[in-house]
């Protein structure tokens, strides 16, 4: 049920990502500096860092180095400048390779498997995926509003 929710908010950010030229990508919506380009970097490498945690393992590209913290804000400010077929291909790959892992994680052991080495916090794959999904949902109504600003685009799913 979580992957299927997962999905749904995939199909909806990539519905109102999607067709976008290079100016519009790097449209604010003041006063946020908020961009759907920033944006799409954002949550590859949020879903890559929070699904390398859950399998145990290093986060991989987009994420440069161990700590995807140190680089926040470079992925705001340097999204825009990166051409629109870079930006979806990046986001698109990431969700896909994510998704293909956590389907391999769900039969290797399930949901509830402790994906942490720190004793004093514990936290499974589940939580994990609810994270993924959370960002997921908070930045897929940010660009709600920025889409309908840029072009008048509304609703929840395509038409």
């Amino acid at each position: 049920m979580l992957l299927f929710a997962l999905d749904r908010v995939h199909q909806q950010f990539a519905w109102k990502s999607g067709g976008l030229t290079s100016e519009q990508l790097g449209t604010t919506h003041p006063p946020s500096g908020v961009t759907v380009a920033g944006t799409m970097v954002h949550l590859a490498k949020v879903e890559e860092m929070w699904t390398a945690a859950a399998a145990g393992r290093e986060p991989g590209p987009p994420v440069i180095g161990t700590d995807g913290e140190a680089h926040y804000d470079a992925e705001w400010q340097e999204a825009p400048t990166l051409p629109p077929e870079e930006l979806y291909e990046l986001w698109y790959g990431t969700i896909t390779r994510c998704r293909e892992e956590w389907t391999a994680l769900i039969a290797d052991g399930g949901l509830d498997v402790h994906c942490t080495n720190d004793p004093g916090y514990v936290v499974n794959r589940r939580r994990r995926l609810l994270d993924i999904l959370e960002e997921n949902l908070l930045h897929t109504g940010q660009t709600s509003i920025i889409r309908e600003a840029i072009d008048g685009l509304t609703g929840n799913d395509p038409p």
